[in-house]
């Protein structure tokens, strides 16, 4: 593919009906200043493997530990409402492709306040997950090289990825072909495997320890009561956070629309195989209460029941490619977050820059030196600020979420009005489902205020904290601006010439 041609903007275009911005618009990267270089293999398996996290073979041995085999019905109900979110994304994605995606819509829908909001929130959310991530692979190295120490594998791990950030978005799109390619031919090996030994198919496995039995004889379903089930949605909640990417990278692909037509349309086939499907395994290889899923994680502990020697390893190598795959993809939606909000003026004009290549190097760097610094905190200080970061900006995908609702409900009628035949993609059962499902968030988020044996409660409140502060700011901002705008007319009519 020959790359396009590059057009440098740093202006602040909120988009009209018939700007790139708007509805009636092209948008995607032709008339942003970034570059169409991401291919359509590329684009499938960053839609593909950016539904699977390393949250799931992390963070899923807790949920099974408080919900038994129930956990199945919380993570059938969050990708449910994955699937309804990605399916509004989609719509207005779909009629205008570009790197801000939600916060670019929101800020049409809703008014600048809220794409300034949401943008600001997600960028913060992306790069203290930035330092999660290179600390959980730095663990794992360091754990083969033990010569280099933790610090320094975090170091070398976000100096090369930020590397490959910089050189081109095709660079970017590359690393996680690959990356995500390993995760899911990964997972994917695990489902077949681990079904065969379920049903009794493959040698070599106790039968009496792997079977369907698993989910109902140690205690029920529901050994925790109906209750668990919503803890567990909070324990899973978050780990489902990525599968938007698809419509951010979308608009520097070659045809945007087709991209997000088809990243939208296989949500619910990649949420129900890798996330219900590989759950569904471990649940019926072993006991939910077995003392290995939260000693050992419960997919190692799952490959351990099969005999599968090194299966700690094995893991482990997966576990790391995921997170490389999450830093990868971390570093670049937040520069993008950060470019299109310099675009609409609602950050420095310099993060609109971009290089010969089409690159927002300027925003990737700030990014990644913010990302350093709350690796930093996680060194020295990780009881305090950076424990402070992380909760902080843990209820951030809820927001996103909601956002995205109230934002559809606006944008179907402007779309609508303005661009009928860009109404490739529609959310089903408008406007109902959309208000269902903002309901259903707005619920989880409550339930959440009473969540304090898992730190639900603190997680919100100190979300909500960062989110009033931005809030404040943003309206700040859009009074100042308005003052400005209404003193440089006045200035203009003053200059007129009389008569």
């Amino acid at each position: 593919m020959t790359s396009q041609p590059t057009t440098k903007t740093t202006g602040n275009d909120r988009g009209g009906p018939g700007d790139p911005g708007g509805p009636g618009g092209s948008g995607g990267a032709h008339d942003s200043g970034l570059q169409a270089g991401l291919k359509n293999r590329h684009l499938s398996m960053i839609a593909i493997g950016g539904v699977i996290g390393a949250g799931l073979f992390v963070g899923s041995s807790s949920g099974i530990a408080t919900a038994g085999p129930g956990i199945l019905l919380s993570y059938a109900l969050v990708g449910t409402l994955v699937v309804l979110v990605m399916r509004m994304l989609g719509e207005m994605s779909a009629a205008n492709p570009t790197s801000g995606s939600f916060s670019a819509h929101a800020d049409r829908a809703l008014g600048p306040w809220a794409g300034f909001s949401i943008g600001w929130l997600y960028w913060f959310f992306w790069v203290v997950v930035l330092a999660v991530e290179a600390t959980a692979g730095a663990v794992i190295l360091e754990g083969w090289i033990p010569a280099v120490p933790q610090w320094g594998w975090a170091l070398i791990v976000m100096l090369v990825l930020t590397a490959t950030n910089l050189v081109s978005v095709g660079s970017y799109g590359e690393f996680e072909f690959w990356f995500a390619g390993i995760k899911v031919v990964a997972i994917a090996a695990f489902i077949v495997i681990g079904g065969l030994a379920v049903f009794g198919l493959l040698p070599g496995v106790d039968s009496d320890q792997a079977g369907l039995s698993n989910l109902t004889a140690h205690g029920g379903f529901l050994p925790h009561g109906a209750g668990a089930i919503l803890t567990g949605v909070l324990l899973v909640v978050f780990s489902f956070m990525g599968s938007e990417i698809a419509t951010l990278a979308a608009g520097e692909s070659e045809n945007p629309q087709q991209a997000v037509t088809k990243a939208t349309n296989s949500i619910i086939w990649r949420v129900a195989v890798f996330y219900l499907g590989s759950i569904f395994v471990v649940v019926s290889l072993l006991p939910w209460d077995s003392k290995s899923i939260t000693d050992d994680g419960s997919y190692v502990a799952a490959l351990d029941s099969l005999g599968i020697p090194h299966a700690g390893q094995i893991m482990n190598f997966i576990v790391l490619t995921s997170v490389l795959s999450c830093l990868n993809s971390g570093l670049y939606t937040a520069s993008r977050m950060a470019f299109s909000l310099g675009q609409r003026g609602d950050a420095p004009k310099g993060f609109a820059r971009t290089t010969g290549r089409g690159v927002p190097r300027t925003a990737i760097l700030v990014s990644v030196l913010f990302g350093f610094v709350a690796v930093f905190f996680n060194y020295k200080f990780p009881d305090s600020v950076f424990l402070f970061l992380v909760n902080s900006s843990g209820a951030v995908a809820l927001f996103v979420w909601l956002v995205i609702c109230f934002s559809q409900l606006r944008m179907r009628k402007i779309i609508q009005a303005e661009a009928p035949e860009k109404l490739v993609v529609k959310m089903w059962l408008y406007p109902y489902l959309t208000w269902a499902t903002a309901a259903l968030i707005v619920f989880i988020l409550g339930y959440m205020l009473t969540d304090t044996e898992h730190d639900g409660r603190t997680t919100m409140l100190l979300s909500l904290l960062v989110a009033a502060i931005v809030l404040v700011i943003s309206f700040v901002k859009e009074k100042t601006s308005g003052r400005r705008r209404a003193a440089e007319a006045a200035q203009a009519r003053d200059e007129v010439p009389a008569g």
